[in-house]
């Protein structure tokens, strides 16, 4: 019998901690795909695989624009992050991340597709290279 997978980004797997992500940027490793930079650390207290995504409302002064890009951001790794996961498990790891839009204007959404798509490879290739 066939397993379907599951794509789905619930409440478990959302970044929220102040304590954690104050501790991912002080500490953490980071990667520019541009318009999308990633900052991530491997050791996570919680669950297996937390992430969580930012705009800056500096560019970007309209709620609905920032809420917008967010929105994409979080599809894009919900639909890709299945294969992170499958490498942390492999490695017994866990892993906090934090996606961060750097651009000046409004996205496509194939344009963060294909850079969570190179940003989620890198980071699996980092994971792998560690242990």
């Amino acid at each position: 019998m066939v397993t379907k997978q599951r794509y789905r980004f619930g409440k478990e797997d959302k970044l929220k901690s102040r304590k954690l992500i104050e501790k991912l940027f002080t500490g953490g490793k980071q990667l520019n795909v541009f318009p999308v930079r990633a900052v991530w650390l491997t050791e996570n207290e919680f669950e297996q695989l937390q992430a969580g995504v930012s705009v800056s409302s500096r560019y970007f002064k309209k709620a609905v624009d920032r809420n917008r890009i967010k929105r994409l951001m979080r599809e894009a790794y919900r639909l890709q992050k299945n294969d992170l996961q499958l490498a942390l498990e492999k490695q017994n790891t866990r892993l906090s991340v934090f996606f961060i839009y750097n651009g000046k204007e409004l996205p496509e959404y194939k344009i963060i597709f294909d850079c969570f798509s190179l940003i989620l490879k890198k980071i699996i290739k980092s994971v792998d290279a560690k242990n």
